[in-house]
């Protein structure tokens, strides 16, 4: 079924599902690894790092994610996704993907109360800033030689990168009315 996939196992995959509608792309849930292997862009959400990749390894999802990144899928990862893309943590768990050459420390901002919005400055538009939401959101720690910063805070500090055609961001672009992030996505997926 070709279009965007979003991993749908815990998080916030509706959300992502429901602005890609709005901008006019088809986009659907993502539960088994047969699902991967047709799609055009896949989406790792955010919500609970462990718990994804617990589930991811329950379904025999995480090989197919894996492969598909080695054949020139798009992959982005929001937040908990962004833990599971990066080839190292500073955390034990849980074991990530390694699609990004990234370091990153999981909740490296804080628990859930200290969740917070703050505006993004991004290469693709750099006159516009973005509505950033942060919750309990990774700290990208290093980055690779071959990797785009893509997104920062004012403070210069890293907030999204690409290598090649995976994305990974800390905050969680679905969750403001600000559909740029996804457009970029989409234009990645179809260019």
């Amino acid at each position: 079924m070709p279009g965007i996939g979003v991993l749908a196992l815990q998080g916030d995959y509706r959300e992502h599902i429901k602005m890609f509608s709005l901008l006019g792309t088809p986009s659907h849930e993502i539960r088994k690894a047969s699902q991967i292997s047709d799609l055009d862009g896949l989406v790792i959400p955010g919500g609970e790092s462990t718990t994804i990749s617990y589930l991811m390894d329950l379904y025999n999802i995480r090989s197919a994610i894996q492969d598909s990144a080695l054949s020139n899928l798009p992959i982005w990862g929001t937040c908990a996704g962004l833990i599971l893309m990066a080839n190292t943590l500073l955390e034990d768990i849980p074991c990530p993907l390694d699609l990004i050459d990234i370091k990153v420390s999981r909740n490296a901002y804080g628990r859930q109360v200290d969740s917070f919005k703050d505006s993004i400055n991004f290469s693709f538009d750099q006159n516009h800033p973005f509505p950033g939401v942060f919750i309990r959101a990774p700290k990208i720690v290093t980055i690779g030689q071959n990797v785009e910063v893509i997104s920062t805070l004012d403070n210069g500090e890293v907030v999204g990168v690409r290598e090649g055609k995976s994305i990974g961001t800390s905050f969680h672009p679905e969750l403001t009315p600000d559909n740029r992030f996804h457009k970029y996505f989409i234009d990645l997926v179809y260019s």
